[in-house]
């Protein structure tokens, strides 16, 4: 039988030259968010499967890779449901191992913790352009800090890494969970209906507005709920003024404090940034978990089409584990679509090393390459990158495909020399 070549669907092999790219996009993040202060963790990729299910991850929980139960636990002719042979299932998210890790450490760790965390997560989804089922994370996280400035922080990191990979004029879409919630009540929608509800507005970018008023109709919600509803989206701008607005709109049925801080949020972010974007308001975004309880954030790319990454509030999620409230907020950067974009444009890694191959004629004698050798050591000593290469008939192509990956240089050794 012919073994397969091609990765399972979903996963992909990464050649030399995303390779470079990724781990240089690796050191960024890794310099740059450490200079706001958080400390690398790792987390198993193995969850417990009832963690994963426990309906707070929204739609990933019908996308978990399962695993099923080892050696003589695995009893398949005994089994009757799924929990007879599932024990485990592969993260579908950095967020909720986070969660629990803190929550099995918190003794250990300092209050507010500031963790950053890197790793492969893996979701049953239908593979698209810049999405995969296995595909990097990197999250921020602020655990223990229930005060605007922790959002602060975190766009302001995240931003100032963008700047750093040279992304320029993008936004970062700003809403909270409790203004959401707030717009609903006003519109005269019944709380319990407030998910389906969420799920439409989330559209509102492909279908507009005239798309979610008719959506909104065939879930059979009334017409003065949803008239209502949407003349809020046409009133509302893009900005503190707009927050404001919705501040006096809402009156009665949103705390001032909530839309106070979301404005506390813009302006300081946009009077102390050093990156080229912009921060709006955006009413409309919902951010699908059900774990976020306060504001959530977006960042949006004009040249990719859609989110390249996004994060929020989530101060309920670590209290499941404890028992305790603790307060929590992260942004989690979307690393494959980073990845990709910094490659369809071209980019090339600054301050790389020079690089240089030696093309070696196969009749040099043993001295004659000792004495290369010796050349390349000392240059790798250096700093260069050099390569040692055995001279192919086809000189030409050799060469083409060195410069194509980035050798500059390439020196010819025969044994005549």
């Amino acid at each position: 039988m012919t073994l397969t070549k091609k990765p399972v669907t979903g996963m992909k092999d990464i050649l030399p030259r995303e390779m470079q790219i990724r781990d240089y996009v690796i050191g960024q993040i890794k310099e740059t968010y450490a200079k706001f202060g958080f400390t690398s963790i790792e987390t198993p990729c193995v969850e417990h499967i009832e963690n994963l299910s426990s309906k707070q991850g929204g739609e990933n929980e019908k996308l978990i890779f399962k695993i099923l139960k080892r050696g003589e636990k695995l009893r398949l002719a005994e089994a009757k449901t799924e929990a007879d042979v599932v024990d485990g299932g592969l993260r579908y998210d950095l967020t909720l191992p986070l969660s629990r890790y803190y929550a099995n450490h918190a003794a250990e760790l300092p209050s507010p913790f500031k963790a950053l965390q890197m790793g492969n997560v893996w979701r049953a989804d239908r593979p698209q352009r810049g999405r995969f089922r296995q595909f990097m994370q990197c999250d921020i996280d602020i655990l223990g800090e229930s005060g605007n400035l922790a959002e602060i922080e975190l766009i302001l990191a995240t931003t100032t890494l963008l700047g750093r990979l040279n992304f320029r004029n993008f936004t970062i879409r700003i809403n909270d969970r409790r203004i959401l919630k707030a717009m609903a009540a006003f519109s005269g929608f019944p709380e319990e209906s407030y998910d389906t509800v969420f799920i439409i507005l989330d559209k509102m970018d492909k279908i507009g507005l005239d798309g979610v008023a008719a959506e909104l109709e065939a879930e059979g919600f009334a017409k003065e709920s949803i008239e209502k509803y949407l003349e809020l989206f046409r009133i509302i701008t893009p900005d503190a003024a707009g927050v404001a607005a919705a501040r006096e709109k809402l009156e009665g049925f949103l705390d001032p404090a909530y839309a106070d801080g979301l404005i506390t949020i813009m302006n300081s972010v946009d009077a102390v940034k050093t990156a080229d974007f912009k921060i709006a308001f955006d009413p409309t975004l919902v951010r699908g978990m059900s774990y976020y309880t306060g504001p959530i954030f977006e960042i949006a790319m004009d040249e990719f089409g859609g989110s390249v990454g996004g994060g929020g509030r989530y101060d309920e999620m670590i209290g499941k584990f404890t028992g305790q409230a603790v307060p929590a907020v992260g942004f989690s950067i979307g690393f494959e679509r980073i990845v990709m974009l910094l490659l369809e444009n071209g980019f090339q890694v600054p301050g790389a090393a020079r690089k240089k191959a030696y093309l070696i004629e196969k009749k040099c004698s043993d001295e004659k390459i000792r004495e290369t050798i010796r050349k390349a050591m000392d240059e790798r000593a250096q700093g260069m990158t050099v390569n040692l290469l055995v001279m192919k008939k086809n000189k030409k192509f050799q060469k083409d495909q060195l410069q194509a990956e980035g050798y500059d240089l390439v020196e010819e050794v025969f044994a005549r020399d």
